[in-house]
């Protein structure tokens, strides 16, 4: 028989969650997607592996037998897969790199051009994810390393080094009473609708909703988009505004959406992020040092 490692993946979420809920929200998925699947497996086995209750989900006997050992062998397949495809990457002398939106800015291509001249004949190939996907591929080996906004659900299974730091503004319908306004005090949005990242994204959707800055003011949810153009056309048909890094006031400038700063709201912060078993990589070691260097470097011009 035949399983895919997928449903493998969500099993292994749910036993040591022992919540669907917490389980979805670490999986980026939906609470009835995932409860689908687990159904799918426990009928693909034969056998129930959970018992479910008010109180959460329960191992059966057969669930902790399978639950001992699949742990090590997703864990096998998955260093099969990245060593395959580390093996591809340097054939082709290719580095994968994930980003998020505007990656690290202005900065972005001046680490891809210090990269090609350290590695001559190598290439950062840049993989743009969605905002369901906030570690931009990291998490599945799908990426060598990835330039990420912080915090990432699971930032504390990779290497991380910060990069910069940027202030949060506000987009607002260019139509919106606080357009019109040079600084928005953030307690003057607690009662506005937000465009938001998918749920299941967790506590990278919390921090651009700024939800532990509200003084426990609940968060009124207008939309929900996972790409910037959907994101921008939501903000411009009024449906909510958003908290943004102050940059995509240049790199999402768009008629009908107007940025302003905000005052009261924490920065955001880019850092470049890889895998611990990469550690002894020379080319992501190579990245990783074209990055910090760069953004050293752009941070002595700007006089900081």
């Amino acid at each position: 028989m035949d399983v895919d490692t997928r449903l493998l993946r969500y099993f292994v979420a749910v036993a040591e969650e022992g919540s669907l809920t917490r389980a979805a929200e670490r999986l980026f998925v939906s609470q009835p997607a995932l409860t689908k699947q687990i159904r799918q497996l426990e009928t693909q086995l034969g056998v129930r592996l959970f018992t479910r209750s008010k109180t959460g989900m329960a191992l059966t006997e057969p669930g902790r037998t399978l639950a001992q050992r699949a742990p090590a062998l997703l864990g096998g397949w998955d260093e099969v897969l990245r060593e395959t495809r580390r093996t591809a990457g340097r054939a082709a002398r290719v580095l994968r790199v994930g980003f998020l939106a505007s990656a690290a800015n202005e900065a972005t291509q001046d680490i891809v051009a210090e990269f090609a001249r350290r590695r001559p004949g190598w290439r950062a190939d840049m993989r743009q994810a969605a905002w369901s996907n906030p570690t931009a591929g990291l998490d599945r080996g799908d990426v060598d390393a990835a330039l990420l906004r912080l915090p990432f659900p699971g930032q504390e299974g990779f290497r991380v080094e910060v990069l910069f730091t940027e202030p949060r503004w506000v987009a607002l319908p260019a139509t919106h009473p606080l357009a019109a306004r040079g600084r928005i005090a953030f307690r003057e949005l607690w009662d506005e609708p937000f465009v938001a990242a998918p749920a299941e994204t967790g506590r990278w959707r919390d921090f651009w909703l700024a939800a532990d800055e509200r003084e426990g003011r609940p968060v009124r949810i207008g939309a929900v988009t996972e790409q910037p153009d959907d994101w921008l056309s939501a903000i411009a048909n009024g449906y909510g505004v958003a908290l943004a890094p102050e940059s995509a006031a240049r790199f999402y400038a768009r008629p009908g959406v107007t940025y302003r700063p905000v005052s009261g709201v924490s920065p955001s912060r880019v850092g470049v992020a890889w895998a611990p078993a990469d550690d002894d990589n020379p080319v992501v070691r190579d990245f990783v040092r074209c990055c910090l260097d760069i953004a050293s470097s752009r941070h002595d011009e700007a006089g900081g």
